[in-house]
């Protein structure tokens, strides 16, 4: 079971470690400063850290003694162009390691959506050109934000050259080969908000979160703007889930690492309203692959306005100990597979990520 919980938040980077059976609170790192993606390296122990600085850019910073320091690392850019319209990363959405046989492989997802890589820890950054120069970029259109965003990065544990990425909105991507080539998945996915003959576009959805079961992935779930669906083909294909209560509607999912059937998600209200159904926060547990649900709220307010984010639920390595934080501030751990929910924080600022590190 994890001994340490990461929280990237608007105002810094903040650590829980587990003592004697308690969560301490840490010194938090880059106080002040919006922290919008985290990154616990399970091959190494590396931290990884991405800024957000408004006029002074993105930056990164790598920690290798568990936080104590950090030092700067190169942020993902794209080529020089010139001209007033050239692209500029905005904001670092998500960190991912790359395979076991990687040593040093990174990946970065981006908002304007576009995929980097490093094949040194960080120290250097190239754009992957090969998915942003498919011809159905043209399309791609932004959700939350006003440009379209790379969110969501699965590195298959079977083959690591075997990538899967999610962009809202810009529908679901493959790659067999590391990156130098991709093809449209997703097929399946219903974006209602389409016009009439275009739902099922794969190109127009805007998939909120995947998450892949790690013992089985082609066991996938994703938590669309328009519902809750499951792939067993890795992605490629997906069915939706009908029915589900109190809301379809929400941002995370988290997929339990051996029981492919098992999943985690926070439904809301949808579009301008993005509360808690009947403002009673719940946690949706499935175990028999979305047939049933169970909404899970022991320890959570009956009463709230959280939300969470994407990247803002999470399940550690065992299955059992799960991590929540919200726009509010508000950060809980969930035991025993989220049958119970201990409120750990309740003043924080807004929490972007929650990441467990070993």
């Amino acid at each position: 079971m994890a001994d340490l919980l990461l929280v990237a938040s608007r105002k810094g980077l903040l650590g829980f470690r587990r003592r004697d059976g308690d969560w301490v609170a840490q010194p938090p790192a880059f106080l002040g400063e919006p922290v919008t993606a985290v990154l616990a390296d399970p091959r190494d122990g590396a931290q990884i850290a991405a800024l957000r600085l408004g006029h002074f850019g993105v930056k990164l910073h790598r920690s290798d003694d568990g936080g104590a320091t950090w030092r700067a690392l190169a942020a993902p850019a794209f080529p020089a162009q010139p001209g007033p319209d050239a692209p500029a990363v905005d904001m670092v959405w998500t960190l991912a390691a790359g395979g076991a046989d990687e040593p040093g492989r990174l990946w970065a997802g981006t908002l304007p959506a576009a995929l980097f890589t490093s094949p040194d820890g960080g120290e250097s950054w190239s754009l992957v050109q090969s998915l942003w120069n498919v011809p159905e970029r043209a399309r791609w259109f932004g959700g939350g934000f006003d440009l379209s965003g790379l969110h969501t990065i699965l590195v298959d544990p079977r083959d690591a050259r075997r990538l899967t990425v999610a962009i809202s909105s810009g529908g679901i991507w493959k790659s067999d080969d590391a990156g130098a080539r991709w093809r449209q998945a997703g097929h399946g996915l219903r974006a209602e908000y389409m016009p009439p003959g275009q739902a099922f576009d794969p190109v127009h959805q805007d998939p909120h979160r995947l998450a892949h079961c790690q013992a089985a992935p082609d066991v996938v779930w994703c938590q669309h703007h328009n519902g809750i669906f499951r792939s067993t083909d890795g992605a490629e294909t997906f069915a939706e889930i009908p029915d589900v209560r109190p809301s379809a509607f929400g941002f995370a999912v988290a997929a339990h690492p051996a029981a492919p059937g098992t999943a985690w998600f926070v439904p809301a209200v949808k579009d301008e309203c993005r509360v808690p159904p009947d403002l009673h926060l719940v946690v949706n547990r499935t175990s028999d692959g979305g047939a049933t649900f169970t909404a899970l709220s022991d320890g959570l307010p009956a009463s709230s306005y959280d939300l969470v984010y994407r990247h803002a639920l999470t399940v550690d390595a065992s299955g059992t100990l799960l991590a929540m934080g919200s726009t509010t501030g508000n950060l809980w751990l969930g035991r025993d597979g989220g049958e119970y929910w201990h409120n750990l924080a309740t003043t924080l600022p807004p929490i972007a990520q929650v990441a467990f590190a070993p």
